[in-house]
Formats: structure tokens, C-alpha cells, sequence
């Protein structure tokens, strides 16, 4: 190569093996969260991504995550996310559905089933572990939201 070009050998495409997840970051009780693409692990800047699991029955407290957008893949399990000022907002997710949450957005995980774990992966827009927790009084019945358009109608009852 001339000098001045990129190495692509050492400065290209990065494959993070399955077994060298990165424990050691932020953790929520009920979850637990394992760092695959980063700075340390890909020479990641802009992105962040990972494995999550959130244990049977667990939710996370509310919250939000500043400007950054949240992407969540959901793998097993049954995803359950409440949103709004009072949490008054509520939708499930099952395996090979996307999840998009913008910024600001208050929110709260939540694993809807109460005998297996909710496997998920999460790609963040920035590597900061960004998390503004809530003090926010849950409304007791949320409203249940389908995404609803032409090419996603609302299912039959």
C-alpha cells in the first residue's frame, strides 16, 4: 500500500466472537448487559452495540437516555415497553420485531414473561452509557399501541 492509504487488515472490518462480550458496563438489576461493538471491543466511535438480557418477570425503572436512539432487535422472549409521561403507553415485541426509541423518550423495559428471559440486542447511536433515571407515577392502565399503517394493521381481537 502507499503511504497515507488505510490498512484495512488492522483498520477494517472487525468480527467480535460471541464468547468476548464485554461485561464491564453499565448494569440495571434484572438485566444484564454485555458490550459487543465499541470503542475498546471494534474501534467503534459513533455506535454502540450490544447483548441484553433482562431475567424473567424484571423491568427496569424509567428512564430515558438523553439524545441518543436506541435500536432493540429482540431475539427470544417477549419484549414488553411502556412510554410516556406517566408510562401511559404500552406495546409487546416478540422474536424478529424492532424496537425504536428516540431521544428523550421516557420509558421502561420490561420482560413480559415470567418463566424465560427476554433476549435482546441494542445499538445506541453514541458510545456514552447515557441514563436519566425517573421519578415518574405509573399510570395503572396503560394504553395498549399498535403500530398501525397500511402495510402494519392493527391485529384482529
Amino acid at each position: 500500500m502507499s503511504q497515507g492509504k488505510p490498512k484495512w487488515r488492522d483498520h477494517g472490518v472487525r468480527i467480535v466472537d460471541s464468547n468476548q462480550l464485554d461485561l464491564n458496563t453499565p448494569q440495571t438489576p434484572g438485566m444484564t448487559r454485555a458490550a459487543a461493538i465499541n470503542r475498546a471491543m471494534a474501534g467503534a466511535t459513533k455506535l454502540w452495540a450490544g447483548k441484553v438480557e433482562i431475567h424473567p418477570n424484571a423491568k427496569t425503572a424509567p428512564h430515558h437516555h438523553g439524545e441518543l436512539e436506541s435500536i432493540i432487535y429482540v431475539i427470544s422472549g417477549r419484549a414488553r415497553m411502556r412510554w410516556g409521561e406517566r408510562l401511559e403507553f404500552v406495546a409487546d415485541a416478540g422474536p424478529g420485531d424492532f424496537i425504536f426509541v428516540p431521544p428523550f423518550v421516557p420509558h421502561q423495559e420490561i420482560n413480559a414473561l415470567a418463566n424465560e428471559p427476554l433476549m435482546c440486542v441494542v445499538v445506541r447511536s453514541d458510545q456514552e452509557p447515557i441514563v436519566v433515571n425517573l421519578d415518574i407515577a405509573a399510570v395503572e392502565q396503560p394504553e395498549e399501541v399498535y403500530w398501525v399503517d397500511p402495510a402494519h394493521p392493527k391485529p384482529c381481537s
